[in-house]
C-alpha cells in the first residue's frame, strides 16, 4: 500500500493525523542526519501493526511530502 505523507518534525509530541489526501506525521525529531525519517518509519510501524522493515520510503526522503510504502504481507 503506498501512502502520501506530510511529515512535520521538530514537534511537541509525536502523532499521526489523517486527512482526505494525506497522512500528516508530527516527529519530534530533527529533520538532520535521518532522525526524522527513522523516527516515522518507527511511528508507522507501530500505526499499522508492522515490522520495521515492511515500511520504506519510495520518494521525498530529504522532503516533508514522502510517499511510503506499507507491506501488509507478501503473497
Amino acid at each position: 500500500m503506498l501512502l502520501n505523507v506530510r511529515v512535520i518534525p521538530n514537534a511537541k509530541k509525536n502523532r499521526i493525523k489523517e486527512e482526505e489526501d494525506c497522512l500528516k506525521v508530527y516527529l519530534s525529531a530533527p529533520p538532520i542526519q535521518g532522525k526524522a525519517n527513522k523516527m516515522l518509519i518507527k511511528i508507522l510501524s507501530v500505526f499499522y501493526k508492522v515490522k520495521k522493515n515492511k515500511i520504506n520510503i519510495i520518494k521525498g526522503e530529504k522532503a516533508r511530502n514522502k510517499v511510503v510504502e506499507v507491506i501488509f504481507n507478501e503473497t
